[in-house]
């Protein structure tokens, strides 16, 4: 057996990260940044105002009360063209630029309106003094005009797709996002809604890593199911290599008489194949076919979706253009409510248990039910990955590290 470290150092070593490219800002969430984002102007690009009320002159309002004319009303996206004049106030809406000579606003809540002649709102109460400057949002206040927004390597999130349109970029250079294929292999496997026959069981891996692919941020293709011949095993690789950035297929990676996925990758590809030292997840292979990544995770369901996160999801990120510190998976410390331990037998065990926040903020873990390979039910109602060294175990009442789900 081999360190799980040892096998992710494999597995980055030969990853390459995707070209960078132009892309819209609508396709953009999620990439990342293959070059930094300057602002070509000055955010926000003109004074305006944070509130609703009265721009006007703060030097007119020492002793409030007092009385000012109304010159007018200035709206969001108006040009602002009104000028406000010794003793005189512009109604104004928050965003809308602010007048000439206007320094200050006053909130509307500390106003109140009087009617003018007619009816009409020509002259406003200012009930309370303010300062200059109040309630301006001055030029380049948030980003300056030639400020780096946005650094190389940088996650575009969904309020970085907003500061992106803020400063104009509506077209970034960014990593691609890997389009990753998913195939299952066996004969055993079915992927019909009718009864099965004695022996078969349907293809859960298959479904669950398009998930987690898609949730991840990546996209995903579906290969469909190879049966246990070498052609077709051969035959779904090659095409998958040729139309995807990667390929995982589930199964056929351990020892057996017929895990013919070894022998067909060893034909088509340069493979490795490990014997890792964890539970689950031990058997992995990663190698190129065509120059493309190819991850052979084990068969058993909760198997596949440990080997993911632990090797081929680091692998993706690291294709997609992440960087060394955020490729994961990240450890979180927590305090175990259950007996974490296990006898030895060189393995780090990732024990599935339920989290939870007790009352003073610590997160805490449980078992969250059977640990076989093959309960995926019990993998569903895990929040997290308990991370149990060999010889380590955790005890109630003891910090254990936990990767969450």
């Amino acid at each position: 057996m081999i360190p799980l470290q040892e096998a992710r150092e494999h597995v980055l070593s030969r990853i390459e990260t995707l070209p960078a490219r132009r892309v819209r800002l609508d396709e953009a969430l999620g990439l990342v940044l293959a070059e930094p984002v300057f602002s070509a102007e000055p955010i926000p690009g003109f004074a305006n105002t944070a509130m609703d009320g009265y721009a006007l002159r703060a030097a007119d309002t020492r002793g409030a009360p007092v009385e000012l004319e109304v010159v007018g009303t200035i709206g969001a996206g108006d040009d602002g063209s009104l000028c406000v004049g010794q003793g005189q106030a512009a109604r104004i809406m928050t965003g809308a630029p602010i007048p000439d000579g206007a320094d200050a606003v006053v909130k509307v809540e500390l106003t109140r309106r009087l009617d003018g002649q007619d009816g009409q709102d020509d002259r406003v109460l200012v009930e309370a003094s303010i300062k200059a400057g109040n309630h301006i949002r001055h030029p380049g206040e948030d980003v300056a005009d030639g400020e780096q927004v946005l650094a190389e390597g940088t996650v575009v999130t969904p309020g970085r797709v907003g500061l992106l349109a803020a400063v104009g970029a509506y077209t970034v250079s960014a990593h691609g996002r890997p389009r990753v294929g998913v195939l299952s292999t066996g004969d055993e496997l079915a992927d019909t809604p009718g009864p099965l026959r004695r022996g078969q069981i349907r293809d859960t891996n298959r479904r669950t890593l398009l998930s987690l692919v898609s949730e991840a941020g990546f996209e995903g293709v579906d290969l469909g199911i190879a049966p246990d011949r070498p052609d077709d095993i051969s035959e779904a690789f090659l095409a998958g290599a040729a139309d995807c950035d990667a390929v995982l297929s589930s199964g056929g990676v351990s020892m057996g008489d017929f895990d013919y996925v070894k022998v067909v990758l060893d034909e088509i590809g340069e493979m490795r194949w490990m014997q890792i030292a964890i539970k689950p997840a031990k058997p992995f292979a990663f190698g190129l076919v065509g120059g493309t990544p190819v991850f052979g995770l084990p068969g058993n369901p909760v198997s596949s979706m440990v080997s993911f996160e632990l090797l081929a999801k680091p692998g993706l990120r690291a294709m997609a253009g992440h960087g060394s510190d955020d490729l994961g998976p990240e450890l979180v410390r927590a305090v175990s409510d259950d007996k974490l331990g296990h006898r030895s037998d060189g393995k780090t065990h990732f024990v599935r248990v339920g989290a939870r926040r007790d009352e003073q903020g610590v997160l805490r873990v449980a078992r969250s039910g059977g640990q076989g390979s093959h309960q995926l039910a019990a993998m569903t109602r895990a929040d997290a990955l308990a991370v149990v060294p060999d010889g380590a175990p955790a005890g109630v009442g003891d910090p254990v590290d936990v990767i969450v789900l």
